[in-house]
């Protein structure tokens, strides 16, 4: 099991540096996002095939197939209309920092997959009810994330919304509802998987804990909410409505409004 999980990072990783040198011998952004994907749906399919092709595993690649090529064709149609990606202003020319990004995003792709991969080698033949919760959780997820990415990018493509913030449709109840589908999608998987890696062991069930916590420590305090939240409030420091819409509204959770 853990020479599987290895040489599945070790493939992550030459798959990540393969498109990292096209990117960078063409300075674009267009395959960064698209590589995050098509990295899930080759390592997830290998573990399939390779291991034992039974009724729940198949769900679960299906989840994940779906999750990745909704993700990847959004991301790449986005990039398409915007021509460039901001993050990568003064990194996509610095060969050291542009590869970095890249085999960083190996990593975290192959750390998400850690309890779906270990779900695939453990031979699963029987679930219990968990199995279910996770699916209802992980389209719970999934329907937040896919909505408010439509949201937003229909709002942003309105020329008459230019230097103003989205706080309408599911971005009226959280500042970052798409983040938060994303987190309730990779949780989902975690519980879904989280009987079979119990068999296991114990230590094989906190392994596989790494993947929610990790995405969310990711999407909260590093690459996500907080990048965002920092632009917006420079963007819209002079801005009444944004710091209303900031005080009353959720960071990440969706809720009502606050009195």
């Amino acid at each position: 099991m853990i020479s599987e999980l290895f040489s599945l990072l070790v493939l992550s990783i030459i798959i990540n540096l393969i498109i990292f040198l096209i990117a960078y011998l063409l300075k674009s952004d267009k395959f960064t996002d698209i590589t995050y994907a098509l990295t899930f749906l080759i390592l997830i399919l290998i573990a399939l095939f390779q291991n034992n092709f039974n009724f729940y595993n198949l769900i679960l690649v299906i989840l994940i197939t779906i999750w990745a090529v909704r993700l990847g064709s959004f991301l790449f149609i986005r990039i398409n209309y915007f021509k460039k990606d901001r993050r990568f202003d003064g990194i996509r020319e610095d060969f050291t920092k542009f590869m970095g990004f890249f085999l960083l995003q190996g990593l975290t792709t192959w750390i998400i997959l850690i309890p779906s991969l270990l779900f695939i080698f453990g031979q699963t033949k029987s679930i219990n009810f968990l199995f279910f919760l996770g699916i209802i959780i992980w389209i719970k997820g999934f329907l937040f994330e896919a909505i408010s990415d439509y949201q937003k990018f229909k709002f942003i493509k309105n020329k008459k919304n230019k230097n103003k913030f989205i706080n309408r449709g599911l971005w009226k109840y959280s500042r970052h509802p798409n983040y938060y589908g994303e987190i309730l999608c990779w949780l989902g998987i975690f519980i879904l998987t989280s009987p079979t890696l119990y068999i296991k062991s114990l230590p094989i069930l906190f392994l596989g804990l790494v993947s929610p916590l990790f995405i969310y420590l990711l999407l909260r305090y590093v690459s996500g909410v907080k990048i965002l939240e920092k632009n917006s409030d420079k963007k819209f420091k002079n801005n009444k409505k944004y710091k209303q819409y900031k005080k009353e509204t959720n960071l990440l959770i969706p809720w009502f409004k606050k009195k």
